[in-house]
């Protein structure tokens, strides 16, 4: 029997949930998890629901100490209504109910796009507001109903940001180290941009962090390893697969107006444009931060540097059959 308190995790079907929730089982709490579909999760308590079913979210926090609140909808291409919806408003029904069941603490997971692109590198929690789409409008809006539980004083809540998720288990990635096998990445600009990534057992330790540590109520952490020049980025992807760095490049303004174009003929279609400038954001926007707040008050050490952090990330994507035999 375990002693330790019962902890909720919203996504348990996600990467990022799924790896908090299996780490928390390990550790031997007593693991509830949401899921819109039945799955295999041993040593979790399932209860099958949406951001939506104000029943199944009841549930979910019967007796728990700890609500890590993980799900939302991702960059799926849907209307700035659809995401408020569900990561705004998903968000405020469940800090409500939490803290009608007695919760202790509620560890939010938003996102650094909430910054957009930072204009002074590296930027911080402080750093000004820039949402540039509806994801990461409604993960703003989604922050700032955990703000409003924070002012009503019922429940600890931390809101964690994290940077760029990647590690085994998910295929965000997936394209890109594709692409640098057949020899097709092209830059669009120069690669200047910084990027900043963060392997998926980093930024479980961050959370675990946020649930224990008494300094971390009512705070917000940006949650990373180390930002890197995006050409540097891609070049560690290209040495995990064997490959040279690519080195062929497009003008971001050309390929800019080339989307808006697609994206005008797409839509009258109903059809998802081949070219996005959304897509195209990942080239542009600089994305670097300070993780030395989560250092001092959580004590936060990311331990996973990039190559290691992409050698077992394409060790899972050719174990799995996601991507061909290579030299790497």
């Amino acid at each position: 029997m375990t002693n330790k308190p019962t902890v909720a995790v919203t996504g348990v079907s996600g990467f990022t949930g799924g790896a908090l929730a299996a780490r928390l089982a390990a550790e031997g709490h007593v693991v509830r998890g949401l899921a819109r579909a039945p799955l295999p999760a041993p040593g979790i308590e399932l209860v099958q629901g949406d951001l939506s079913d104000r029943t199944a979210l009841a549930r979910l926090m019967e007796g728990a100490d700890t609500v890590f609140h993980v799900a939302a909808m991702y960059r799926t291409e849907g209307s700035a209504e659809e995401f408020m919806a569900v990561n705004r408003d998903g968000t405020r029904m469940l800090l409500e109910l939490a803290e009608a069941a007695g919760v202790r603490r509620f560890v939010y997971c938003s996102s650094i796009g909430v910054h957009g692109s930072v204009a002074v590198t590296p930027g911080d929690e402080n750093a000004p507001m820039d949402p540039r789409d509806p994801y990461q409008d409604s993960k703003l809006a989604a922050e700032e109903a955990c703000h409003e539980a924070m002012a009503r004083g019922r429940m600890e809540v931390v809101i964690i940001r994290p940077c760029g998720i990647y590690g085994p288990g998910d295929t965000r990635m997936l394209k890109m180290f594709r692409m640098l096998q057949r020899g097709a990445f092209v830059f669009v600009g120069d690669g200047s941009p910084n990027f900043h990534p963060v392997f998926i057992d980093d930024l479980v330790q961050g959370f675990m962090l946020a649930m224990t540590v008494p300094a971390a109520a009512g705070e917000t952490f940006i949650i990373g390893g180390d930002y890197l020049p995006l050409r540097d980025y891609v070049a560690t992807a290209a040495r995990a697969i064997g490959v040279e760095p690519p080195r062929r490049r497009l003008p971001y303004g050309l390929m800019n107006a080339a989307a808006r174009v697609c994206e005008a003929l797409c839509a009258p279609l109903g059809i998802q444009p081949p070219l996005h400038r959304r897509r195209l954001t990942f080239f542009k926007h600089n994305r670097a931060f300070s993780t030395e707040k989560a250092r001092r008050l959580l004590g936060y050490r990311p331990a996973v540097p990039l190559p290691e952090g992409f050698r077992r990330t394409v060790a899972w994507y050719r174990e799995t059959g996601l991507l061909p035999p290579g030299r790497g």
